[in-house]
């Protein structure tokens, strides 16, 4: 694995250099969003109209941003979603530039020839509603003229999927060949099959869970509070704030105990050990180990192409989910699959452990590999579903071809 080839929403655990905190000396934005009048990049836009939450909030008009690749065949029946993680977004494929803070986290994958071939699939990957990468969200603007900052409503994932339905019915696509996603949008992949099953014919889930736990929960309320405790947060009114003077400290913050989670500990040990970042030492000299500075950098390096806003809405929603809410309970909901399933966890998760791909597994009818998920092995933790993308792919064509 080329450490440094890695996309941004995996974060390469090498160590920091001199060059790589030059980039950073510029103090950063009140927020990293993309706003109008941004240059569009690859984005398309889907303006989807009036959008009412699962809590009886009102969004007068709502839009999604989206990237395809590949082409729609003449009975509409090659088209595969991809839904991104936490903190990924559109951009599933190509290189940074004008519009586009990072390059695609997925672009080994998603390729002519490749695991998703896209001249064999039309290819959709949409930023998930109260994202901040073009599709609605707290830093968009309201009807008065202003952000809808802390106006925002709680969005939940069956709200997040209810405007991807939305989307597919105004692109005509009645049913998807496959519907992906991993993390935060396992989760989205999830519901797209339990709520519209006969709209789903294949159905990917990677590293996510049936339900938020309470282990999980309690670690995103420490990345929550975080936020809201920077003074430069503002009750979520600071996109005013002159650069440099918004909640990045907070949101840094919050980025830097999600890594933790991310990663594991056998790579953090094996790739960092107890080195010093510099000839410094940090035993009492002012010096840092080198790890601290990998935390630091990645978590400042964020605040550039995120929202604060964004990442309280993103996180409470994946708190609200619970495939079982409402439906009698997990089980009873994962019977509702009816599409094709491919199941897939990483050994070393801490975020997401295997045991609720397995529970997964064991509910839905129809599986590739039975009441068990694929276990792949990795020293990555969490984001091994985007880092070992030989595996990953390996499996995915199994289900693509099924």
């Amino acid at each position: 694995m080329d450490w440094q080839s890695t996309s941004e929403d995996t974060v390469p655990s090498a160590p920091v250099t001199e060059a790589d905190a030059r980039l950073l000396r510029a103090r950063p934005p009140a927020t990293g969003a993309w706003r109008d009048g941004d240059p569009d990049g690859e984005r398309q836009f889907a303006s989807l109209g009036a959008f009412r939450t699962e809590g009886g909030e009102q969004l007068p008009a709502i839009r999604l941003a989206y990237e395809t690749w590949g082409t729609l065949n003449e009975a509409r029946d090659n088209a595969v979603l991809i839904l991104h993680a936490l903190t990924g977004d559109s951009h599933v494929v190509g290189e940074a530039g004008p519009g586009h803070p990072t390059s695609g986290w997925w672009g080994d994958i998603v390729a002519p020839d490749g695991a998703i071939d896209t001249d064999r699939w039309f290819v959709i990957a949409p930023n998930i509603l109260g994202g901040c990468q073009g599709s609605t969200g707290p830093a968009s603007i309201a009807p008065d003229g202003y952000e809808w900052a802390s106006r925002f409503p709680y969005l939940t994932v069956r709200d997040q999927v209810s405007a991807q339905i939305m989307l597919a019915d105004q692109l005509g696509i009645d049913r998807w060949a496959a519907v992906i996603g991993g993390s935060m949008g396992g989760m989205h992949a999830l519901e797209w099959a339990v709520t519209v099953p006969e709209r789903v014919e294949r159905l990917a889930i990677l590293s996510s869970p049936p339900v938020t736990t309470a282990d999980q929960l309690a670690l995103n309320f420490v990345q929550l509070e975080t936020v809201r405790m920077d003074p430069r947060f503002a009750g979520g009114e600071y996109y005013d704030a002159p650069i440099g003077e918004g909640p990045h400290r907070g949101l840094a913050l919050a980025r830097r105990m999600a890594l933790l989670n991310y990663r594991s500990p056998i790579e953090l040990n094996q790739r960092f050990q107890r080195s010093w970042q510099s000839e410094v030492s940090p035993l009492g000299h002012g010096g840092r180990f080198a790890v601290e500075s990998y935390l630091d950098f990645h978590g400042n390096k964020f605040t550039r192409r995120f929202d604060a806003n964004s990442y309280l809405t993103l996180v409470e929603a994946m708190n609200s989910h619970d495939v079982g809410r409402d439906r009698g309970g997990v089980e009873d909901a994962l019977r509702r699959v009816t599409a094709k399933t491919l199941v897939l966890g990483i050994d070393s998760d801490r975020l997401f452990p295997v045991d609720g791909q397995h529970r997964i597994a064991r509910g839905i009818p129809h599986t590739l590999d039975g009441n068990q998920a694929v276990v792949l092995n990795s020293d990555f933790g969490h984001d091994g579903f985007l880092i070992e993308t030989d595996e990953v792919s390996t499996h995915l064509r199994r289900l693509l071809d099924s």
